[in-house]
């Protein structure tokens, strides 16, 4: 009895210590899986910033992790020791992970002051821009760094399941049935958790602060295994010493990573960045120059890289959305905006004898960053100062009724609650990112449609007729294909986009050009737009509009405008290398 009795407390402990075991290694593997996870998008969401092309960007680097791990699994049976092959995985996978993300911005800002540092070196002319195709290779070639370090960090990622599944066996000192799909289950689980952690948390914080938090979970299983398993692990004391080098890293990063993310991103604009801020839903930047020409200085906006507005010359661009759509209109008691988060379009309506202007815009930052108050998204007040001023503080006017929220979503409840508009205008970022695409729908345009009062009039910031001809298109088919009686487009110069397109809508009656060739006496003073002027602006070179019929319209779910505008801005790019 004694002897079974024994036995039976040794199996006890035995199986006791397994179950230890098995907590901490799938633990450790849950997570290292939300880990590797959240890498993924961080780089996927960097490469989106920096080459532009956000979904095909996030595609590609995807693709590219998930090769990578396969690789990498292959690559791990070369290891014959699991335990010191794990250990320094984790460390090394850690270093990646928080540094990867600087390294690909400092290139990238060195590619890109080259032709500066050039220019200084040879003492040429201030106006003399060196643009050699060399300087053009390295910028390309430093672009492809994310996808670079997206292979080097899936591979090793990739080894992580074969090792601890390996380490797990030694530890049973058996073959073990279902030991991959415990492990499997413990990746899938983690990575889960990761992607929620993303969502819910990383996306709002600077992308160097994610890339250290993450690190540091990276680091804490590394030490936890070290712990553990120290004594199968060669150079234990040196692997130890790295993990506190690593714990530094981290507290450099966290404290300095953001400001040295923002100093090397302003290289790659040409004018002084006074403000750079990721918001949940994008980047912003605002830049400053001096002008000879102006009193005040010039301020630009950039979204996600991309040029928003110069106020050098926004008056032209805003009063060529909002006064026709106004001009056409019967009466102008309730106006609508979509979009337009600078207040710049809004500034123009209240300008007309408006009673309520209501916008709509979703990133409540950016909102902010223009003069709303009341939001809990602090800017830098001499910023928030200069930028409102340029709206003349338009989001705080009494008429106005600012709502934070998704337009889609936003229109559908307006229409549930039989809301009209005498005007409405969408003035969206250029449908850059498949996001954007069901703005830009028949559907949505259907429930804009309703929502605009019979004698009223739509106009829509429709892309570049130039650079861009069948998006600019495809967005009037779209528009008709919603149900609007008369629908036409116009053009303009633009000095700082070159011509640039909208789109008029009507619901009933006579079309928006012939009701503007109606009104005898501008009701708004202008200084820019005259009858004669409008007019012109509703005029295209001859044979302009004979490929509309092979023009499709943008359904929702398409993607059909997305692509127009990806291909046209892609063949423009290698025109302008060619």
């Amino acid at each position: 009895m004694t002897s079974a009795s024994s036995q039976n407390s040794e199996n006890v402990t035995s199986n006791l210590k397994l179950l230890g075991h098995d907590i901490l290694l799938i633990s450790v593997m849950a997570i290292l899986a939300g880990c590797g996870l959240i890498y993924e998008y961080l780089l996927s969401h960097y490469a989106g910033r920096v080459l532009g092309s956000v979904e095909s960007a996030i595609y590609a680097m995807i693709g590219t992790m998930i090769v990578a791990m396969g690789i990498g699994a292959f690559l791990a049976r070369w290891f014959k020791d699991p335990f010191t092959a794990f250990a320094w995985l984790e460390s090394l996978i850690a270093l990646l992970g928080m540094s990867s993300i600087l390294i690909i911005a400092s290139v990238i800002a060195l590619t890109y002051t080259l032709p500066h540092t050039f220019s200084s070196l040879y003492n040429l002319p201030a106006d003399a821009v060196v643009d050699g195709r060399i300087f053009e290779s390295l910028q390309s070639a430093a672009r492809f760094l994310p996808y670079i370090f997206g292979l080097m960090l899936g591979i090793f990622i990739g080894m992580e399941i074969p090792l601890i599944a390996r380490i797990r066996q030694h530890v049973y000192g058996r073959f073990l049935e279902n030991n991959a799909g415990t492990i499997y289950g413990a990746d899938y689980i983690g990575a889960g958790i990761g992607a929620a952690i993303w969502v819910m948390i990383m996306l709002a914080l600077p992308i160097m602060q994610a890339a250290a938090w993450t690190a540091l979970f990276n680091v804490i299983a590394g030490l936890m295994f070290l712990w553990r398993y120290h004594q199968h692990v060669r150079f234990a004391k040196l692997l130890l010493l790295c993990h506190v080098l690593l714990l530094g890293l981290f507290l450099v990063l966290l404290s300095y990573g953001s400001v040295w993310m923002k100093d090397l991103s302003n290289v790659l604009y040409k004018d002084k960045v006074i403000y750079s801020e990721s918001t949940k839903y994008q980047h912003v930047v605002v830049t400053e120059r001096l002008s000879r020409t102006q009193a005040m200085p010039i301020n630009d906006l950039f979204l996600n890289g991309r040029l928003q507005f110069s106020s050098a010359d926004e008056q032209i661009y805003h009063t060529m959305l909002v006064y026709p759509a106004m001009l056409a209109a019967n009466r102008h008691d309730r106006v609508l905006i979509i979009g337009g988060g600078d207040g710049l379009a809004l500034r123009d309506v209240l300008k007309w004898p408006v009673k309520e202007a209501t916008l709509i815009d979703l990133d409540g930052q950016l909102l902010s960053l223009f003069g709303l108050k009341g939001q809990p998204f602090p800017a830098l007040p001499e910023i928030t100062t200069k930028l409102s001023a340029l709206n003349n503080d338009a989001l705080n006017d009494p008429r106005a009724n600012v709502i934070v929220t998704d337009a889609f979503l936003e229109v559908e409840k307006m229409l549930d609650e039989g809301l009209l508009f005498d005007s409405i205008i969408i003035d969206l970022p250029d449908p850059n990112h498949p996001d954007l695409n069901k703005l830009y729908s028949d559907y949505f345009y259907n429930h804009v449609r309703q929502l605009l009062s019979p004698d009223g009039a739509l106009s829509i910031q429709s892309t570049s007729p130039y650079h861009a001809k069948n998006a600019f298109i495809s967005i009037a088919k779209t528009v008709q294909q919603a149900g609007f009686a008369h629908v036409e487009q116009y053009q303009q110069n633009i000095p700082s986009f070159g011509q640039w397109g909208w789109t008029i809508a009507t619901r009933t009656g006579q079309s928006a050009s012939e009701r503007i060739k109606a009104v005898n006496d501008f009701p708004v003073p202008s200084n820019w737009v005259n009858q004669e002027y409008l007019q012109a602006a509703f005029a295209f070179p001859n044979k302009f509009f004979d490929e509309n019929k092979s023009i499709e319209v943008n359904r929702l779910g398409s993607g059909v405008l997305y692509d127009y505008y990806r291909q046209a801005w892609q063949t423009e790019a290698e025109l302008y290398k060619n």
